[in-house]
């Protein structure tokens, strides 16, 4: 992630600034409201590495936690497998937005574990820490305390029958586990009992004067939302807060067998830690009274930035630096709702890239639409409009006309100037101000003012006109323009660093600095030839785009109309709401392969013997393409048992083969661990043993991902060890 990383030693004498930005929870891909604070903070350590600020920048990964365990549970890994694999899908898609970090690492690292416990046991020393006896959910079949994400129950506000121990998705209540009106464990649906356990309390309380003390010195830099939310909780009275959970997925507590810290105590002791992970100086950044730190944050994040961690760094009393300069995003929403990759609602990082569409576009809009101040909403009209009208028609139209009409009337030589006609420094001024002031978007809106300012010049010299007519004002006018794209390629580098690279590679200019601005490109320097910045996006491209976003909830409403015109699936069956069936009329179980065979009418079949266990049944499968027989044969598959008996081609075929395809590549689901006749489960669904038909089997969406099979995000397992497919297939299971 350090690739275009700072030198690993800082410069002396220097102010030092760190810039960080909140780190992201590691159970899911990014979406582009996780991304906006990503972004701000890169487009900030790029504006100050333009300027030659002493400046690193930290992101990282927060991966402890139950939401990591359920997760994990979820996809049959370990939890260290589960951080392991989003830890790269996070990494690789902040390199493709072009979002590097000097300093890029993880909670999980073994320098959080070292300052995250030291930092404990100071304000365990300075009288910061407390004990106290709680009552919490226990599950008896577990033999575990449940932790808040792995209950559900009835809320006790609105009646939603999945509440989560910590918050109602219905009413958006927060809730203590106890609070759970017919609680359940997740994990073996068992009803927990109320049990008592000691836990580590951080004094918030006894913090609170010096706190206050500190944040009235701070907070005349800090972005509106986050003044009012720090009063909020102050005017109210800080709390007792609980450090420590009884999990085994977390950082040991020291002298406290079987607790681990919350997630929420040492992932911002995080940003100290994944310094010390990448750089041997870290100490000289965060423990240096005159070093500045810059945080980046959306609006839930403020109060563990302004309060929590603070209060975690002056009750240790060794030394760290605090928060200087706080911006906070709100929320960015899709156009139909919330973001959720589980209804495929809303577009998600990865989506991003798989359009095809360059990082660049997706930062422009992003930050031109920046919740600064209030939430915002991602459109696929405002994504077109901004794009085609903004970044096509304007920047893009001026850097190609201009460009181009050099390269044909010129020679790709610059010209000389007349008389200077042109001036720009109050905007420069200007967009240098909002910048330090971190008002982002602001700022971009007066970079594209002046490139709009620019084309408006180029149309009142009319060169095309003036190159025969009036050669020398034609002349002048092409040489102002050519310094003023420059200055745009420097001015618009944080933002666009693709774009503004391409701007300067077709000026022939090597990469430029802010200090470069009105430094001019003199006459006689010869240019690359132009091309094309940006391309403009279709109405027909976004209507698909539009489509393919549109949610779960969107898509089974289409399949519920199908539906209906199915009566046999309709008598028995009705549509599921979430678009992805109901796994519990499959009765699927692992089967050992005794002997394959050619079909004797079809060249694409074959006729399969196996063991169920109990039984021994013949089916027949469309492997010949894709399996050689011997490479069959002894496999432990996963076959639908309940299945309607069928006759394909003359032959009787007694259940259905599972396999995953993706462009034409047939990988079949094994368990090879397990016995015949195991039945395969997903969170410990109880199957149905009614036979149904192939259509029934159709309504039930099962996708095979990373060498997994999944059901509703769910892991498909064999005795609790998740089933694996061949090949590593990727796609719909049939």
């Amino acid at each position: 992630m350090a690739k275009k990383a700072a030198k690993k030693t800082a410069k002396k004498n220097d102010e030092k600034i760190v810039v960080t930005s909140a780190l992201p929870y590691v159970n899911n891909v990014p979406h582009l409201g996780t991304l906006i604070c990503v972004l701000s903070a890169d487009v900030y350590t790029r504006y100050l590495k333009l300027r030659n600020k002493n400046v690193i920048s930290v992101l990282g990964t927060d991966e402890h936690g139950t939401t990591t365990e359920v997760k994990a549970q979820e996809l049959g890994i370990t939890p260290q497998e589960c951080v392991d694999r989003y830890f790269k899908i996070h990494k690789e898609l902040y390199e493709w937005f072009e979002c590097y970090f000097d300093c890029f690492g993880r909670t999980s690292s073994k320098e959080n574990h070292e300052i995250s416990k030291d930092i404990f046991v100071k304000l365990q020393k300075n009288g910061y820490i407390i004990e106290r006896e709680i009552e919490q959910l226990f599950c008896t079949a577990c033999n575990k305390f449940l932790a808040d994400r792995f209950i559900e129950g009835k809320c006790p506000h609105c009646k939603y029958e999945k509440a989560r121990g910590d918050q109602c998705d219905n009413c958006s209540k927060l809730l203590n586990p106890t609070d759970l009106l017919d609680a359940r464990c997740i994990v073996c649906h068992n009803k927990p009992i109320v049990k008592k356990s000691n836990h580590l309390f951080i004094d918030l309380p006894k913090l609170q004067p010096q706190l206050e003390s500190w944040i009235k010195t701070v907070e005349k830099t800090w972005s509106q939302n986050a003044k009012t939310t720090t009063h909020g909780w102050l005017k109210q009275g800080l709390k007792e807060r609980a450090i420590t959970r009884d999990l085994k997925w977390g950082i040991p507590v020291p002298g406290y067998p079987g607790k681990v810290f919350y997630s929420w105590f040492d992932a911002p002791i995080g940003y100290i830690s994944i310094t010390k992970e990448t750089r041997k100086d870290w100490q000289d950044w965060w423990k240096n009274k005159e070093t500045k730190l810059v945080q980046f944050m959306g609006k839930d994040n403020i109060p563990f930035h302004t309060i929590l961690f603070p209060a975690f760094l002056i009750g240790a009393d060794d030394g760290y630096i605090l928060v200087r300069e706080l911006s906070v995003n709100e929320y960015l929403n899709y156009e139909s709702g919330k973001f959720s990759k589980s209804l495929n609602q809303g577009v998600f990082c990865d989506d991003a890239k798989n359009t095809g569409i360059p990082a660049d576009v997706w930062r422009y809009y992003l930050l031109m639409n920046r919740p600064e101040e209030s939430d915002a909403l991602f459109t696929w009209d405002g994504f077109l409009e901004k794009t085609n009208n903004e970044l096509v028609a304007n920047l893009g139209n001026l850097v190609n006309r201009t460009l181009f009409f050099i390269n044909k009337y010129y020679d790709s030589v610059v010209p000389h100037a007349h008389e200077k006609n042109l001036s720009y420094d109050a905007e420069v001024k200007k967009i240098e101000t909002l910048l330090d002031a971190i008002k982002l978007k602001e700022a971009l809106k007066e970079i594209m003012l002046l490139s709009k300012k620019a084309n408006a010049y180029f149309q009142e010299h009319e060169p095309w006109k003036t190159i025969t007519s009036d050669k020398k004002r034609a002349d002048t006018a092409l040489f102002h323009l050519v310094n003023l794209i420059k200055d745009l390629s420097i001015l618009i580098h944080p933002y666009l660093p693709q774009t503004s690279a391409q701007i300067q590679q077709q000026l022939h200019l090597k990469a430029l600095s802010w200090n470069d601005l009105k430094k001019p490109v003199p006459a006689g320097h010869k240019i690359n030839t132009a091309a094309l910045l940006f391309k403009k996006l279709e109405e027909k491209q976004i209507q698909r785009f539009k489509e393919q976003f549109a949610g779960k909830k969107a898509a089974s409403g289409e399949n519920a109309a199908s539906l209906q015109k199915t009566t046999s699936v309709e008598k028995s069956y009705t549509a599921d709401k979430t678009g992805v069936g109901d796994f519990s009329i499959l009765d699927i179980k692992v089967a050992k392969v005794l002997s394959v065979s050619d079909h004797p009418n079809a060249e694409k079949l074959y006729v399969l013997q196996i063991d169920l266990g109990n039984e021994q049944r013949q089916i027949v499968a469309g492997l010949r393409e894709h399996y050689a027989a011997e490479d069959l044969t002894g496999k432990h598959i996963l076959v639908v048992t309940n299945l309607e008996p069928a006759k394909l081609r003359g032959e009787a075929s007694n259940g259905m083969l599972l396999a995953a395809e993706q462009n034409g590549t047939v990988g079949v689901l094994l368990a090879e661990h397990a016995a015949s006749g195991m039945q395969i489960t997903v969170n410990n669904i109880a199957p149905q043993t009614k036979q149904i038909k192939y259509a029934d089997f159709l309504q039930v969406k099962i996708i095979a991902q990373q060498g997994r099979a999944f059901w509703n995000t769910l892991a498909l397992t064999a005795g609790g060890k998740p089933v694996t497919v061949d090949k590593n297939v990727e796609g719909l299971v049939h």
